[in-house]
């Protein structure tokens, strides 16, 4: 039978200690790089939602370039309005669905969202064209399921 000293418990320990600390560094490292990852997506989404704004911009100023995105399209600016405005809020779906806007932040735009559909026009141009098409389908299914069928019941 082989007898431990108080050395070879100290050693043991300090075995213990540095599979501990190489364990907890890397569990803390990889939920680190997990938050970049998602903060990197958010910026490049960001980055994206701020160039269809311009774009909107551009297209709200001069109706008449709304036919580079849809032919025979009647050159409205109100409809160039509507679909950045639903741009908006599917970017604020998004932010909501990866934890960057907490729940009391997602409730304020889903009370603007279900106002804006029962008060305003945006309702309208989302079912009497083609508009939701634009949109992926998690947004589609969330104003289709989630703010229309909820405005019809109230």
């Amino acid at each position: 039978m082989i007898e431990l000293t108080i050395v070879d418990y100290f050693i043991m320990g300090e075995a213990v200690g540095i599979v501990s600390t190489f364990i907890a560094t890397l569990y803390y490292s990889r939920k680190q790089m997990q938050k970049i990852s998602t903060d990197i997506e958010s910026k490049i989404l960001s980055d994206l939602a701020d160039k269809m704004h311009h774009l909107t911009e551009i297209t709200i100023a001069r109706p008449d370039l709304s036919e580079i995105f849809i032919r025979n399209e009647s050159n409205s600016p109100k409809r160039a309005c509507a679909h950045y405005t639903l741009s908006v809020y599917e970017h604020a779906l998004h932010m909501y669905k990866r934890g960057i806007l907490k729940d009391n932040a997602w409730n304020g735009w889903l009370r603007l969202i279900k106002g804006t559909f029962k008060e305003g026009t945006i309702g309208d141009y989302w079912k009497e064209t083609e508009i939701g098409e634009w949109f992926d389908p998690d947004f589609r299914d969330f104003i289709n399921n989630d703010i229309l069928d909820k405005e019809s019941l109230t």
